[in-house]
């Protein structure tokens, strides 16, 4: 997995959020850790336009290890989703109360596709 360049930073200097790619196939997967707030949201964004510009046949966001999700990461979903190209497949991974439960709250889960693993992800999306 490839790590991200410009990793977002808390106000002590530490990395708030962390972002690599990973593919498979003509998959790429974004695994996001760390807080996915106002601050570090940009750096998600920013992760989602370059692997879009790579052409991959899907996207898929890992939020499996993020521990905070603010609704500027929600924002930056559905951006995603609504800047992928109708034949490009998109899922998020989220579970639990941290990151499902919000996406279910506010309707993203609605809009977007979203799993439990990334195993039943990629499997959804042909991987």
């Amino acid at each position: 997995m490839t790590e991200q360049p410009g990793l977002a930073n808390d106000a002590n200097g530490s990395a708030a959020c962390a972002i690599g790619e990973e593919w498979f196939g003509r998959v790429v997967v974004l695994a996001v850790s760390g807080v996915v707030d106002m601050l570090t949201a940009p750096a998600l964004e920013d992760a989602i336009t370059t692997a879009l510009g790579k052409s991959p046949a899907a996207l898929v966001i890992n939020l499996s290890d993020v521990e905070f999700l603010a609704s500027a990461g929600m924002g930056v979903l559905v951006a995603a989703h609504d800047q992928a190209a109708p034949e490009v497949g998109f899922a998020v991974v989220a579970d639990g109360p941290v990151t499902s439960r919000p996406l279910k709250l506010v309707g993203i889960a609605d809009i977007v596709s979203l799993h439990p693993t990334l195993d039943a992800a990629l499997s959804e999306l042909g991987a």
